[in-house]
């Protein structure tokens, strides 16, 4: 499977060797590589040879390092343009992934002076709040805090919230989502973070703000997600 006297790199080859067990399936994400010794001795090469095709392949975020534990196959990325407003569960799908919630919180409170604000609702206005986890493939991806106006929808339920709320409000209530306004900021996991979405506290999260606005410029929703940085990142096109 190495070939010495090919005028293809041996580091390459390592490399593509391992490409392929990944995509065909030999190698499934969270496996753990053989160490850099176990290739060296089995295919009779050096480990700086293994080290370096390892190296290329955990650049490209196919392959993890763990200090202390080893080189372990990456879990999927998630790579969400900023050019278009989708919800979550419409990102996965569009990945052929399967979305999932679960739902920890749903309640109903007064919306206080902040919330009002980025709600455009008179302070003390009733409003819906919903604490979820979001999950892909079973793998949990971000928590999701939102609050949304009752006569927006005066009906939502624990089961609609179970699914994608774009699509109950564009398909079930007929309003017309325009745009939507987001803020990102770099914050750390705390205690509950590390807890709901398997991570370390500490970890790096992406936090966002987003407004949903109507094509006649209400808002439908405020919403404050925290998405795991090793899983989930934002790519945008600039023109000068």
């Amino acid at each position: 499977m190495i070939d010495k006297q090919s005028p293809i790199p041996i580091y390459y080859q390592i490399e593509e060797l391992i490409h392929k067990q990944i995509e065909n399936g030999q190698l499934n994400p969270g496996d753990v590589l053989p160490s850099e010794r176990e290739f060296a001795d089995r295919y009779q090469i050096s480990r700086m040879t293994v080290r370096q095709g390892i190296n290329n392949l955990v650049q490209k975020k196919q392959l993890v390092r763990e200090k202390g534990r080893g080189t372990f196959v990456a879990h999927q990325n998630i790579e969400q343009p900023l050019t278009k407003t989708t919800s979550f569960s419409e990102d996965m799908v569009n990945r052929n992934m399967v979305p999932e919630s679960k739902l920890l919180s749903f309640t109903r409170i007064k919306a206080d002076s902040d919330v009002a604000t980025l709600l455009q609702i008179a302070s003390g206005t009733e409003v819906y709040s919903v604490f979820r986890v979001r999950l892909a493939n079973q793998i949990p991806i971000a928590t999701e805090q939102a609050f949304i106006p009752i006569d927006i929808a005066p009906h939502l339920s624990e089961t609609i919230l179970h699914s994608s709320l774009y699509a109950y409000f564009e398909h079930k209530l007929g309003y017309e989502i325009d745009h939507s306004e987001q803020t990102i900021r770099s914050v750390l996991a705390n205690k509950e973070d590390a807890h709901l979405l398997e991570i370390a506290e500490g970890d790096p999260l992406l936090a966002i703000r987003r407004q949903a606005v109507t094509s006649s410029n209400r808002v439908l929703e405020l919403v404050y997600t925290r998405y795991r940085g090793d899983r989930y990142y934002f790519v945008t096109r600039m023109s000068r």
